[in-house]
């Protein structure tokens, strides 16, 4: 990945920031520390990129990525789960809980969310099954990714010339890391799993 924005460029920028935003797994913390990084001299021996431009190119990017899952939950998000929700797990049932939770707390969940790693990528689209209004939705969208974008650039600028040695730590961390969440994942689909047929059994 860090090939690809280094060799690509702005480019590169705007693609990885969309398509995150669209519910793929790409690291977002990789890709705008190390842009931030290289926002400095200490990576090429000249910065590559201007600092606000990437953080610019970041939150526009997140806008729009976000934008796309928003509307795929909007307009297809209840024909899925009438389609395929035995397989994953979900039923009318669920999708009526998330709209109530939004009605109350959309404004919060999206804003919040949009600043915490792998949430951030999934909850335009419980989003746009609640049919949050699109212009409260794109403002919150736009806030918090400002604030998310922005601290990752920082932090890269800031590592700088240590940024080589900040990414192998962030390597060696990625394999517990990623233990931890699949071992959470698999204990929520076994909760899942035991209430699905719980309420299947009634």
């Amino acid at each position: 990945m860090q090939s690809f924005v280094q060799h690509y460029g702005y480019f590169a920028l705007i693609v990885l920031s969309i398509v995150e935003s669209a519910c793929f797994p790409i690291p977002s913390e990789v890709t705008f520390g190390f842009a931030g990084a290289l926002c400095t001299a200490a990576v090429t021996g000249h910065a590559q990129f201007n600092f606000w431009t990437v953080i610019i190119i970041g939150t526009l990017g997140s806008l729009v990525g976000s934008q796309i899952a928003y509307e795929v939950g909007r307009t297809a998000g209840r024909t899925i789960v009438d389609r395929w929700g035995k397989w994953i797990l979900l039923s009318h049932k669920d999708l009526d809980a998330s709209e109530r939770w939004f009605q109350k707390y959309g404004a919060w969940s999206v804003l919040i969310g949009r600043v915490l790693p792998v949430i951030r990528s999934v909850i335009s689209v419980p989003a746009g099954i609640a049919e949050m209004k699109r212009g409260r939705f794109a403002v919150l969208t736009l806030i918090g990714s400002f604030v998310w974008v922005t601290l990752l650039v920082s932090l890269g600028d800031a590592a700088g010339s240590n940024w080589r040695r900040v990414a192998k730590d962030v390597h060696y961390a990625q394999t517990p890391t990623i233990i931890v969440i699949v071992l959470f994942i698999l204990a929520g689909l076994a909760l899942r799993i035991r209430s699905v047929r719980r309420t299947n059994a009634r």
